[in-house]
């Protein structure tokens, strides 16, 4: 199993997508329109810091957050804050502030100061805007998200199964009804990012733009030609939105949203997974018997309040399993959720430290609850569980990773 803590912090800047030494032509089939904006554009951007390591068993902590906080945002605000990227920070002098570079740039300057401390940063993750996202990792590979939408009416169901079976299956899900869509395709270089972006713009614009003006609008099991043979399900049409890029562009991974709660997700080794998110809200308090009550206020500042504090945690359950050609599933929606809430629900309005059990001999921190949560839920879903992520706050994730 792999723990990961993530820090999110948020940075305001401005940058050019540009390559001096390249044409006019050169700069916008890579970058596209945004490069003629010769003084810069802007954007708000979110990052995400990951570390993993040890949990340390008696505080149960993998890092202390709030030391991710002060030492990546001392970083953050003083080289990427409110700067024209491209003239301001030395790094992108010579190459182009591409979010995969931006990345790149935080994880070189922020992983270095975390060298007295067992945990290492295993990545930085950026987000430019909703539809750019890209990931730097501690191996040195890089991936680039694109997310786009579209909306489409459909019936949940397989022309290969019977119109009992896809009741049975699907029910009020096979009659009419609509999403709208928001899908993200993941491009992923081994070497790490340069000079030139993952995927040019030109090539991945028209991808897109044919893949939407195919899809959106559309009843996708009577107007789309590629699917009238094939289950319409979630999970087989984030699979032909594979199939339909990956024929011109490599792809790494596609995962398609129908709802903001509910996705599916296919990779490029064949792999299919499903992911649904929950809440559920609950108080605690953080501190541990092995420390004085001094101790445990300097360690935990403002979450060790005697009283207690609380959060509206979100989780987000991943499973992987085996795709059913036939159905067009992984796994019963409905069965899916119920094993979720099932799980949930004896911390649901609960006072995780005082009213349940799974914490009278550990602190409820975020990677124990995540840990806890995890042998709750996989029992429940056959063991097919491949990831649990655990929000306490938006700035603040633990994840929970099957190897």
């Amino acid at each position: 199993m792999l723990l990961t803590v993530s820090k999110r912090l948020e940075f305001s800047a401005s940058r050019r997508l540009f390559v001096p030494r390249w044409t006019d032509s050169e700069n916008a089939v890579a970058f596209g329109p945004e490069t003629e904006a010769l003084h810069g554009t802007g954007r708000n951007y979110t990052a995400y810091f990951v570390f993993t390591g040890p949990v340390n068993p008696g505080n149960g902590m993998l890092i202390n957050i709030s030391e991710i906080k002060e030492r990546a945002g001392k970083i953050v605000h003083d080289h990427f804050d409110h700067k024209f990227l491209n003239e301001d920070n030395p790094a992108f002098r010579e190459r182009p502030p591409t979010p995969e570079n931006i990345s790149q740039q935080l994880y070189l300057d922020v992983a270095p100061l975390f060298s007295d401390v067992d945990a290492k940063l295993a990545a930085c993750h950026l987000t430019e805007s909703p539809q750019r996202s890209a990931t730097f990792y501690s191996d040195g590979a890089c991936e680039g998200n694109y997310w786009f939408e579209f909306s489409a009416a459909r019936q949940t169901m397989s022309p290969h199964l019977g119109a009992k079976e896809n009741k049975r299956l699907f029910g009020e899900a096979a009659s009419i009804h609509g999403h709208n869509y928001r899908a993200r395709l993941t491009f992923r270089a081994e070497t790490g990012p340069g000079e030139s972006p993952l995927v040019r713009f030109d090539k991945i614009d028209n991808c897109i733009q044919s893949l939407r003006s195919e899809l959106d609008h559309r009843h996708l099991n009577k107007e789309v030609a590629g699917l009238k043979k094939r289950p319409i399900t979630t999970e087989s049409l984030v699979g032909y939105i594979y199939e339909r890029i990956n024929a011109f562009l490599p792809l790494h991974r596609v995962r398609l949203h129908e709802r903001d709660d509910f996705f599916a997700e296919v990779w490029d080794d064949e792999s299919v997974f499903l992911g649904m998110q929950m809440p559920f809200n609950a108080a605690h308090r953080l501190r541990t018997v092995l420390l004085s009550e001094s101790e445990n206020a300097e360690l935990y500042g403002r979450c060790n309040n005697p009283l207690g504090h609380g959060h509206r945690y979100l989780t987000e359950t991943t499973i992987g399993g085996e795709y059913d050609k036939r159905s067009g599933t992984l796994y019963d929606f409905l069965a899916l959720k119920s094993a979720i809430e099932e799980s949930l629900r004896p911390w649901q309005d609960r006072h995780l430290d005082l009213d349940v059990d799974d914490f009278r001999e550990m602190p409820s921190t975020g990677e124990n609850i995540v840990r806890a949560l995890w042998s709750k839920i996989d029992n429940r879903l056959n063991h097919q569980l491949v990831r649990l992520r655990l929000w306490e706050t938006a700035n603040n994730r633990f994840t929970l990773r099957r190897l």
